[in-house]
């Protein structure tokens, strides 16, 4: 007979659960900063930086707070062993891929900055790929429920 009783998870769960909410309030404290400031966050704003924040569209904010908000409260759910932290991480993956790929994509990012402009954005993408794959190998296992 099989239990419906999901199993322990070990402690380091927990441990990746928190680094993890520390790394999704970072992100919701840039969203922040972002809204608030814009440009003028950064002391060595160039006037490219000034007239790519002055045009960028409505929805990029929209989106970013959905990219952040997810991934804190995915956070959130794993903590609570939530299968919920797999649809939300998700929904935060998916947030970055547009939010990145609009920056990409639609504007010339690479050519004013160069390729080092890439390494952030993808190391942001990279955590978010963790994320998914970590509440999935989390729910496989029994750990949330």
């Amino acid at each position: 007979m099989a239990s419906s009783f999901a199993q322990k998870p070990p402690v380091w769960l927990y441990i990746a659960g928190i680094v993890l909410l520390l790394w999704g309030l970072a992100g919701c404290w840039a969203f922040y900063m972002h809204v608030t400031l814009g440009a003028a966050a950064n002391p060595q704003a160039t006037d490219w930086d000034r007239a790519y924040y002055a045009a960028l569209p409505s929805w990029f904010a929209i989106d970013f707070a959905v990219a952040v908000g997810a991934g804190a409260l995915g956070s959130i759910a794993l903590l609570l062993r939530s299968k919920w932290a797999v649809t939300l991480y998700w929904i935060s993956l998916i947030a970055v891929v547009i939010q990145f790929g609009y920056m990409f994509l639609a504007t010339d990012v690479i050519a004013v900055k160069g390729a080092l402009a890439t390494l952030f954005p993808a190391f942001v993408f990279a955590i978010a790929l963790f994320e998914v794959w970590f509440s999935g190998m989390a729910t496989k296992r029994g750990w949330l429920r």
